[in-house]
């Protein structure tokens, strides 16, 4: 370590020089920068040059050591260096970046760079989780993406685009025409620059040009000592500590990459240099130093499994010619398992045998050519030693951004490209044993995505690189570590071998990087026509194709369940899609046009080659082995797919395509199999296998995989019947499904393969199946179109979708690069063509819709296809629901009112190529089987079912409407009985068919079978096969053997087999031993024809007798024209009409016969002989159908009950239109209420010792504080300017008030001023239910030991409420008596005004004259003490505690009138603000006032006000000694009576007198109250006018004062309130600034009138409430105008004599008590002796603002993204860090960090303590990043959905799809109205604890 740097050549032997002696180094650095730039300018510069050299030498080796110990022997050894390594590596940079600046300053020489910079590119690179675009009308690759700068920049208005957060990282492709089109560039990058951008001066980047090299060589020696390769990988700790003590440098060279295109390309000239890598790192004879890192270069090589061949090496095999260019074909024929021809090298065989031990590896032989490949490596630039390096170190991001970051440069991208692909084996073994493979991955992926979506790049690489050849080599490397024998079909003998699924390398996707990059280039025509050419990589890929076929295999449990369910089919079904389909798709997109057939033909003809070898490897045969599927055929869909494309775009003849028929028998034996065992799943005979079948069964149809399984499956097997006899395919069909021996006459059966539960679903699934197959048309002639849309309506058929879930369940290619783009063109206009699209809308619940859409009413009724919905449904439950729709439609369209049969659908034409497939419906077993099927179901043998039924009807008419058109019927009759050469039927055509007679069946049948106690007729011999139609017994027919005749004769055909003639009988093997039982021949009589046993089917179905009648009898019409749309729709009687209806079109004969079958009056059904043991069953049946219907009928009552009570109980959705209901059953003369409770049942009254109580939620709010006083709601800020003051809510002006006073008057007597609650009041609110209080106690105990997780905590008290779950929190008791007084309607008493006064003040002045003693502690009073503690700790405590005296009892007196006054309030807001609509409560039945107001009172009554202080007193008596108060100028006065709020004052006084209360006290307060508050109107008034109005109006209303009512004339009042308010100083200094604002205003009696009204309305608005609650009376409704006299009169302020001709005038409701003007010059003394010192504080608190508008959340931009764009990276004001989850609150706009540790206080997390501060314990946050909105209460939350949908009316949760959001103004008027009615807790329903940590 201590030996000096690498000292360059030239310095090598020669003393070091003067000028750099040791001082010397420590000269200034820019002097030395400066003259060594001169001396290098000079002509000969070689002396410079070499003082360069030398200085680097010393100053990048100063370092090295350090760093390297450091590294190596950990800090401390380090740490006596100077300063630590870091202080050394700091001057090494900035000498780098003096000498780079050539002695000026560094900044100035990055301008002076910048400014050369001809950037045509953006190139930006971002790393992971970065927000980017990605617009679809302007990419050219599918890759392409935008920083959002270039996006907005540039239009792109009304494309198809999307935000997205980056998986991997990526690079901004602006300025790139290869990628993107050029009319989306941004303004920035639209000018092709490089013209008018001077040439970059010389000397400016010179010094750069010799620095550099050096620079880069030391990181390298850094990189190279940093890695010691030990035994085992180095742990990440060590890569780490290097890359970190690297940061510095790397970090160096990114801003020089940053510079701009001149940097770049010195850059460029550095890194691809040969000659200046070959003399820094190997001309290094004599200095140990730099020895020992080339040979640590050289162990890593070799450690990598690498050679370093000294010889030159070329990269490929390059002069050997295409065709022979790749692995010699016989190399990897999967039969060679040994190793072949070579042993791979030693290094190889360590990396491959780590896993020998674990399981049976096998390791495939290769050839020559891929060891060049595979382990050769060799260095010849910087670039590509440091490439090596990073991917030794695991891709750092830092280094990856600084590769990235180069590529603008398009000759470094080119010199980059060939070094990644040189190192592209490596990069593949290096992932392998990654530990981070998912990291590293994404790294690998985000440099391969900026250099394979180029197609020129990408062209180039692969002509001189043999890119193709290496990716397929490294595809087949990888798989091979992961090779196990297969053991499908043959265990012990299989040649074959698979993936193994549960390997890591499959199980966590790490083949991923390297198929992406491979699709990626397969997406470039060019390349992809080399592949295609390339006969040889052709054979390779096979190859590794087949390591898929028949991976993952599946075999049925028979005896127990498996223990483990394995989930490794996820492996492989990812594999399958991602390492065969895709590349598949990728290469058929480029097959499109004719004159790409050959390559189809290659394809074609090594797909049947591997799969010859397949077949040969696992021994097959003729038959597959029995309870064993594998779903996994990738070899078979490649030359399904192929095929399909060769004849749908190519018009190659199928024919000459297709292999020979022994081959289509074995390729349709898997394919079928699947189909059958899919059947097996759903029928549960794989239920010991566990769930994880069925997930499998499910993957292979789901949207994404079945276009790249079902479907070639599918297809595949259609070709096979097209081309096979198909007597020998549908006998397949039913043996594979295992139900031939259900398909006999005989009424019994015995089945070997198949338990009788299952025998009906099987045979359900054996038709489904065939319909499936002969009525699909997606491979066999349909457009794409005609696809897409028979698609859309399958899946709008089963539920009404989404935009973005139909996007998601419509089965595009599947692979991205294809070029087919979802949302494109065809996409909109078929969904517009199909559907109707249902707007968002609000379900009563609260729960919100997105956006649907929905089936048009003709596609209904013509296009609705059953056969693609089937093959189409994940889940079973979806077909049901298809028809359950269907059904819905005709009956409200009125086309069929019973329960409809799926519809037949006519089907689009077949392609000419596969007409075959048609000869299935006209082949006699099928016919066989369908006449057998009939009979049984006319017969009702068991295990049949109306899917069977409507499954054969199908098939029937499938085969009418795909007549064969060879015989007329005059034919047919003339060659009748000499045709039958065959005892069944006569010929193969079904419409002939169908009129044939069968007389006699022999059957086989058990010996228990009824069958066989009958004779047999005797005209018969059983084995005579009669010569005529009529006397002929059918055969037996065996479909077995039926189909071991047809493969044998098949099998002879195929001359070039003869010597296999004889084929082992592989099947027998597998009959089950010993269940055969003993069968004997039995002989039914049938007598029956297909139209026969039809027409009596439809008198069976129609349950009446001769119910057919042919309709052509009467109507000739009928046989015209067929299509009726009487037939279009129905139930199995249409279906059987129809085919009746066909079939006597199709022939003559077959009408006469229908016609004579007709009149005929058919016999009744002989009714079945039943055996004990049918008996028994059917009873069972019998009795389990009653019991259902039972059970239906329980459950429909109950759900009318319940839904009667939803009804009348749960109108909590809708707040604005509830029927009241009252909570008593009383009538106003009951002297007691009744409650019911909901626990026990029992009704009666609340009494003290079993008190009844009502459910109640108790919330803190701080809505009402949310009040401002403009109607406009605030904005959400957007911009950096916007922000919002919180200074004008209500909250913040009452907080000031409060303080205020405060500060200058007496604080009890502050306390009893003002109200509280405005923030954290507490709301209390009923769903009106009661219950005992001891009934809830034990209702509590059970919720807390019922362990089942509920959505609340039973511990806080919290609950729902037994009868409607409503959540609550408390129980409210009922105070005894009666709810309504004994005589609500008392006129106004006798008694004057002064006697109620003098009562008044008597009632309060008592103290216990409550009816309930306190002093004895009932259960009653118990109860109010708790609820009243539960109130309190409802809110917090700074929300109580206002006083100065902490826990002073006037704290809990404010806190207690002040919950009254809330609860007032908000029901004020409910309403709207105003009383104008009346009626009765809007919270109706669900008003808790009355019972909270029992309890506050019987509280606040425990705290008597001195009478000294009762305000009661100032109000009602004249004070003798006015001078008192300021007799003692120390003490603080008490508030004067005009800053007291009145409603306050209101509630106090009702609250301090005994309950109930009478009602004539009542309007004695309020007439009382009213005329303080009248004149804080007037003083208020005269406050906001100027001087010249106040002495207007001081005189016109002193001219009046000695008029009879001047006490009731408001001008009056209003001058004799100025003038006595100008005895202080109140009016003194507003002289100038204020009359110029208020001088504009001209005064109007009118405007006077309304000014002084509408100060004095909120107190009459919350006393009429506050009437309605006490007195139960109704509010009367009125307009807008009028509710001042209304409620006045309501009130019973207005005199009754009062007459309503002119117009209202305020001032008549007044009634003054004693005489006005002594009183209120008593109320003005107080002012004035306060404003003598405090004038501007006087003023203040007299202009009340009275007139607070409605609360709202805030505003919101039109736009989502105008909030995402300025919210996403906007900084947190608290720890100024871009949060990762940003969220902002609705009601005050505050910008929180969701979740974040970083704002973190006292285990609170942000939200959450936000949601304290500003809601009292609700939070309404907006998400930034998901776009959606959670609600915080107390200590839950829950999401509440989205106000932003996108164009289609959907939410974007985390902007997934990140399509352009719209603001839904329904919703965010939902949530704010369930803000405001505090309802989150009842109408969501999914809350959960957030424990603090939002």
């Amino acid at each position: 370590m201590a030996a000096a740097a690498a000292a360059a050549a030239v310095a090598g032997a020669q003393p070091p020089q003067p000028e750099l002696s040791a001082p010397g180094l420590v000269l200034d650095k820019a002097a030395t920068a400066a003259h060594l730039k001169a001396a290098l300018s000079r002509p000969d510069n070689r002396a410079g040059a070499e003082e360069l050299q030398a200085l680097l030498e010393r100053v990048l080796s100063a370092e090295r050591p350090l760093a390297a110990a450091a590294a190596a022997a950990g800090e401390e050894a380090a740490a006596g260096g100077a300063g630590g390594p870091g202080a050394a590596e700091e001057e090494a940079l900035e000498w780098c970046k003096c000498l780079l600046a050539g002695g000026g300053g560094y900044d100035e020489f990055c301008a002076a760079v910048r400014a050369y910079d001809p950037a045509a590119l953006c190139g930006l690179v971002w790393t992971a989780n970065f927000v980017a675009y990605r617009c679809r009308t302007c990419g050219i690759s599918p890759c392409m993406s935008l920083c959002a700068e270039c996006f907005h920049q540039g239009d792109h208005t009304g494309h198809d685009f999307n935000m997205f957060r980056s998986q991997a990282g990526g690079a901004c492709d602006c300025g790139d025409s290869n990628v993107m089109r050029e009319s989306g560039f941004c303004k920035r990058h639209q000018i092709k620059s490089s013209s008018n951008i001077p040439c970059v001066p010389k000397d400016l980047l010179m010094m750069s040009e010799f620095v550099l090299p050096r620079f880069i060589f030391c990181l390298i020696q850094y990189l190279r000592e940093g890695y010691n390769e030990p035994a085992d990988v180095p742990s990440e700790k060590d890569l780490n500590k290097v890359l970190q003590l690297l940061e510095p440098q790397i970090s160096f060279l990114e801003d020089l990459t940053k510079m701009g295109g001149a940097m770049r390309s010195v850059l460029t000239q550095v890194l691809t240099n040969q000659q200046n890598y070959k003399d820094l790192t190997s001309g290094l004879g004599e200095n140990a130093c730099a020895k020992k890192s080339h040979e640590k270069y050289l162990i890593a090589l070799k450690s990598s499994g690498l050679t370093y061949p000294e010889d030159k090496l070329v990269y490929g095999i390059q002069d050997a010619s295409p065709g022979t260019s790749t692995l010699a074909g016989q190399g990897f024929a999967g039969t060679t398992a040994t190793l072949g021809q070579l042993d791979s090298s030693d290094e190889d065989d360590q990396d491959g045998s780590q896993g020998l031990g674990k399981r049976k590896r096998v390791k495939l032989s290769s050839s020559t050519k891929d060891q060049s490949i595979m382990d050769v490596l060799k260095h010849k630039s910087f670039l590509e030693e440091l490439l090596f390096w990073t991917i030794k170190y695991e891709f750092p991001q830092k280094m990856v951004t600084f590769l990235l970051n180069m590529l603008p440069d398009q000759e470094y991208k080119v010199a980059f490209t060939k070094t990644f692909v040189q190192h592209y084996a490596f990069i593949m073994k290096t992932l392998k044993k990654s530990h981070e493979s998912d990291t590293m991955s994404n790294r690998i992926v985000h440099i391969s995505v900026q250099l394979f979506s180029n197609e020129e790049l990408a062209r180039q690489v692969t002509e001189e690189c043999q890119l193709l050849d290496i990716m397929v080599t490294v595809l087949l490397y990888m798989m091979e570590s992961c090779l196990i024998k297969s053991e499908l079909q043959d265990e012990e003998n299989s040649l074959h071998v698979v993936v193994n699924c549960g390997e890591a390398l499959l199980k966590n996707n790490t083949y991923w990087p390297l198929v992406s990059d491979f699709i990626n280039i397969l997406s470039h025509q060019s390349v992809a026509k080399r592949f295609l050419e390339d006969h040889g990589l052709l054979v390779t890929w096979m190859n590794f194709v087949s390591f898929f076929q028949g991976m993952n295999l599946n075999k049925r449990e028979l005896n127990e369940h498996v223990e483990f369910e394995s989930q490794t089919y996820y492996a492989a079904f990812a594999a399958e899609l991602e390492a065969c389909a895709q590349p598949m798709w990728g290469l058929l997109s480029h097959c499109k046009v004719r004159e790409t057939q050959e390559y189809t033909r290659n394809v074609v003809r090594y797909c049947l080659e591997a799969l010859q070898d397949w077949f040969d490897a696992i021994n097959f045969v003729d038959e597959p082995a029995p309870n064993q599927v594998t779903f996994h055929l990738p070899l078979h869909r490649y030359y399904a797919m192929f095929l399909s494309k060769a004849v749908k775009c190519q018009e190659l003849d199928l024919d000459s395509v297709l292999p020979d028929q022994e081959m289509l028998m074995k390729l349709m034996i898997h394919p079928l199999q699947i189909q059958a065992s899919l059947a097996e799943i759903h029928s549960n005979m794989w239920v010991r296998n566990g769930l994880q079948i069925k997930g499998q069964a499910m993957t292979y149809v789901q949207s994404h995989f079945c276009n790249s399984m079902i479907d070639p499956d599918i297809y595949l097997l259609q070709v096979c019947a097209s081309r096979l006899d198909p007597d020998y395919f549908i006998s397949s069909v039913f043996e594979r499904f295992k139900v031939v021996d259900l398909l006999t006459m005989a009424s019994q059966h015995q089945n070997t393969v198949l338990d009788a539960e299952h025998e009906r679903s099987m045979l359900e699934g054996a038709l489904t199946f065939l319909v499936i197959l002969l009525s699909l048309r997606l491979h066999l002639g349909m457009s794409d179109d005609e696809i897409l849309r028979a698609e859309m309506v399958a899946q709008l058929c089963m539920n009404d979708r989404t935009h973005s879930s139909l996007l998601d369940l419509i089965p595009e290619n599947p692979n991205p690069k294809s070029g087919i783009i979802p949302g494109s063109y065809s996409f909109e206009s078929v969904l517009s063509a199909v559907a109707d699209f249902k707007a968002p809308v609000f379900e009563p619940g609260g729960s919100m819709q997105q956006g649907m859409y929905t089936p048009k009413a003709e596609v209904w009724d013509q296009e609705f296809d059953p056969v693609m919905v089937i093959l189409r449904t994940v889940y079973r439950r979806d077909v049901q629901s298809a028809m359950d729709r269907y059904t819905a439609f005709l009956k409200q369209s009125g086309k069929f009112p019973g329960n409809p049969w799926p519809p037949y659908k006519k089907r689009t034409p077949l392609h000419p190529s596969y007409k075959g497939l048609m000869r299935l419906l006209h082949c006699k077993t099928l016919h066989i089987v369908l006449f057998t099927l009939l009979y049984k179901i006319l017969m009702d043998h068991q295990n049949l079912s109306e899917h069977v039924l409507c499954m054969v009807l199908y098939l029937i008419e499938l085969g009418l409407e795909n007549s064969v058109e060879e015989e007329s019927d005059e034919e047919a009759s003339v060659c009748g009985p000499e045709r039958c050469h065959d005892s069944w039927f006569p010929g193969s055509n079904l419409v002939s068919n169908m009129r044939h007679f069968i007389n006699y069946v022999r059957v086989r049948v058990p010996e228990t079978a009824p069958e066989v106690k009958r004779d047999p007729p005797a005209s018969t011999s059983s084995d005579s096969l009669g010569s005529s139609q009529n006397s002929g017994t059918a055969q037996v027919f065996s479909l077995v053997a039926e189909r071991r005749k047809k493969f044998q004769e098949i099998i002879n055909r195929s001359s070039s087999e003869a010597n296999q003639v004889v084929r082992p009988k592989s099947s027998s093997k597998w009959s089950a031993p010993g269940s055969a039982p003993q069968l004997t021949t039995a002989i039914l009589e049938i007598k029956e024809s297909i139209l026969s046993l039809l027409i009596k089917l439809h008198h069976k179905l129609s349950g009446k007798q001769n119910s057919y009648y042919p309709p052509w009898l009467d109507d000739i019409d009928v046989l015209i024209q067929p299509e009726i749309p009487k037939y279009s729709h129905g139930d199995g009687i249409t279906s059987v009409e129809r085919i009746l209806l066909k079939a006597a079109l199709q022939s003559r004969m077959n009408k006469r016969i229908i016609e004579e079958i007709c009149r005929k009056v058919t016999p009744p059904v002989p009714p079945k002989k039943i055996t004990a043991a049918e008996k028994k069953t059917m009873d069972k049946e019998e009795r389990r159908q009653k019991a259902r219907e039972r059970q239906q009928k329980l459950l429909a009552e109950f759900a009318s009950r319940q839904k009667s009570f939803m009804e009348t109980a749960m109108d909590v959705d809708s707040p604005e239109n509830d029927i009241p209901m009252e909570i008593t059953a009383a009538e106003p003369q009951v002297s007691e209420a009744v409650y019911d409770c909901v626990i026990c049942g029992q009704s009666g009254p609340s009494s003290e010792d079993r008190p009844t109580g009502l459910v109640v939620l108790l919330q803190a709010s701080s809505v009402l504080g949310q009040c401002r006083d403009n109607i406009e709601p605030k904005k959400l800020p957007v911009t950096e300017e916007e922000q919002i003051y919180p200074w004008d809510t209500c909250a913040a002006v009452h907080d000031v008030r409060l303080s205020l006073l405060q500060r200058y008057f007496k604080d009890s007597s502050c306390l009893l001023a003002v109200s509280i609650g405005w923030e954290g009041g507490v709301y209390v609110q009923t769903c009106g239910h009661t219950l005992h209080i001891d009934c809830h106690k034990s209702y509590m105990e059970s919720l807390r030991n019922d362990q089942v997780l509920q959505g609340f905590s039973v511990d806080k008290g919290e609950f729902t409420c037994p009868l409607c779950r409503q959540f609550a929190n408390s129980v409210l008791p009922c105070y005894p008596g009666s709810n309504v007084e004994n005589n609500p309607w008392q006129r106004a008493s006798s008694k004057g005004i002064q006697d109620l006064i003098k009562e008044v003040k008597e009632l309060q002045g008592r103290p216990g004259a409550f009816p309930v003693s306190i002093s004895s502690e009932t259960n009653l009073s118990k109860e109010m003490e708790a609820v009243m503690k539960d109130i309190k700790n409802t809110t917090q405590k700074k929300y109580r505690d206002y006083s100065k005296t902490p826990g002073s009892p006037d704290n809990d007196f404010l806190f207690m009138y002040s919950v009254a006054r809330t609860n007032l309030e908000l029901e004020l807001i409910h309403r709207g603000g105003n009383l104008c609509s009346g009626g009765a409560s809007t919270t109706g039945k669900r008003s808790c006032l009355n019972q909270l107001f029992h309890v506050l009172a019987l509280h606040m009554r425990l705290y008597s006000i001195d009478s000294e202080y009762n305000p009661w007193r100032k109000l009602t008596q004249l004070v003798e000694e006015m001078n008192s108060q300021l007799g003692n100028e120390e003490q603080q006065p008490e508030v004067p009576i005009l800053y007291h709020d009145v409603t306050s004052l209101l509630l106090i006084q009702i609250l301090m007198m005994p309950q109930p209360l009478r009602k004539d006290h009542f309007t004695c307060i309020v007439k009382v109250l009213f005329n303080l508050l009248y004149t804080q109107a007037l003083v208020a008034l005269s406050v906001k006018c100027n001087e010249e109005d106040r002495s207007a109006w001081k005189h016109t209303g002193a001219l009046k004062k000695n008029t009879c009512d001047a006490e009731k004339s408001y001008e009056v009042l209003l001058s004799f309130v100025i003038t006595e308010l100008s005895k202080g100083k109140l009016y003194h200094e507003e002289a100038t600034q204020e009359c110029a604002m208020v001088s504009l205003v001209t005064w109007s009696p009118e405007s006077l009138e309304r000014c002084l009204q509408d100060f004095c309305l909120p107190f009459l608005r919350i006393t009429s409430l506050l009437q309605h609650h006490l007195f139960g009376e109704d509010l009367p409704s009125c307009q807008e105008e009028e509710e001042f006299s209304v409620l006045s009169s309501c009130l019973g302020l207005l005199p009754t004599f009062y007459q309503t001709e002119h117009p209202f005038i305020s001032a008549s409701c007044l009634d003054w008590p004693v005489p006005a003007f002594d009183i209120i010059s008593q109320w003005c003394f107080e002012i004035n002796s306060f404003t003598e010192r405090h004038a501007e504080q006087g003023k203040a608190l007299l202009i009340q603002e009275s007139r607070w508008k409605l609360p709202h959340l805030l505003q919101l931009p039109e736009n989502y993204n105008t909030i995402f764009q300025y919210y996403h990276r906007k900084t947190c004001s608290v720890c100024t860090k871009v949060p990762k989850d940003p969220a902002v609150c609705l009601v005050c706009g505050t910008f929180v960090c969701l979740k974040g540790l970083c704002c973190k206080q006292q285990s609170y997390c942000e939200c959450v303590l936000h949601s304290q501060n500003c809601g009292a314990g609700t939070g309404i946050f907006l998400l930034i990043n998901a776009s959606v909105i959670i609600i915080i209460r107390g200590h839950r939350f829950c999401l509440w959905g989205s106000v932003y949908l996108d164009a289609h009316g959907e939410e974007d949760r985390d902007l997934r799809r990140g399509k352009p959001l719209y603001i839904c103004k329904e919703r965010y008027k939902v949530l704010e109205q369930q803000w405001i009615s505090h309802t989150f807790d009842h109408i969501n329903k999914r809350w959960g604890p957030h424990y603090n940590g939002l």
